[in-house]
């Protein structure tokens, strides 16, 4: 048995392990992330550390209260890479105000769900969401502290 075998036929022991836990759109999304990466001088970010450590950022390009453009970065395991890449893919094209009503249920739902103990992950994420709202909604109203604003 060659080692190009062997690594084949681990890749696939890995996948099938991984479907008996996470939805083909979880595992998706893992191996593809969404709009992964930052926004130069996005118009709402934030930035939340979770209680089991991870941290997750979202950046925000927003256009007449619509968000035109999210991305996510995380120092986090495969759910919080997850979560993050469906958040962005929701909130897209949405309004201000859709984003910030945006739940952990509406992300978990979208992924097919998390296993239990992986389900902080989508709060995570959804928190994450409402704190880059908040960050663009405070800015919009004083504009010129945008320049001021480090990250």
């Amino acid at each position: 048995m060659g080692v190009g075998n062997t690594f084949e036929e681990l890749e696939k022991s890995v996948m099938q392990d991984m479907r008996k836990t996470y939805s083909d759109k979880a595992i998706d999304h893992f191996l593809n992330p969404r709009n992964l990466g930052q926004i130069e001088s996005p118009d709402g970010f934030g930035r939340v550390t979770g209680p089991c450590g991870d941290t997750i950022e979202i950046y925000l390009r927003v256009n007449g209260g619509k968000i035109t453009n999210a991305t996510f970065q995380t120092d986090g395991c495969g759910p919080s890479i997850v979560s993050g890449s469906m958040a962005t893919e929701l909130i897209k094209g949405k309004t201000i105000v859709e984003a910030q009503n945006i739940s952990k249920d509406d992300i978990l739902d979208a992924l097919g769900g998390l296993p239990k103990e992986s389900q902080h992950c989508s709060l995570l994420a959804a928190n994450t969401v409402k704190e880059a709202v908040r960050d663009y909604l405070a800015l919009s109203h004083e504009p010129w502290k945008r320049l001021y604003k480090i990250r």
